[in-house]
């Protein structure tokens, strides 16, 4: 969901704002825009329903809520929470195919 969201808002700021004030045409804006907020909603609901399951605290939640309005920012989070969630997993002697098996 993070990379989806953040290729989204990069293609926004990157392509899409610089069209849209400097070319004067507001289509890419659009249709990425529109899709990167519906979807950044879905990352939040996922985010907290992650972080209940996991048990992170609320300010590693908020940090991750929020890298999806930073472009860029939310590869990293991403990366940082994948990584924290395959070491819960192996301290808890469970294996991520474990979990997607059931």
């Amino acid at each position: 969901m993070a990379w989806v969201v953040g290729v989204l808002l990069a293609v926004l700021v990157l392509v899409g704002v610089p069209l849209k004030y400097l070319a004067g045409d507001s289509t890419v804006v659009t249709w990425t825009g529109i899709p990167h907020g519906w979807l950044y909603m879905v990352l939040l609901i996922t985010a907290y329903d992650l972080s209940r399951r996991v048990g992170w605290s609320i300010k590693w939640v908020l940090l991750i809520m929020a890298a999806g309005t930073v472009p860029f920012l939310s590869f990293v989070a991403e990366h940082y929470a994948t990584r924290d969630v395959h070491a819960r997993l192996a301290a808890a002697g469970v294996t991520a195919t474990d979990v997607t098996e059931v």
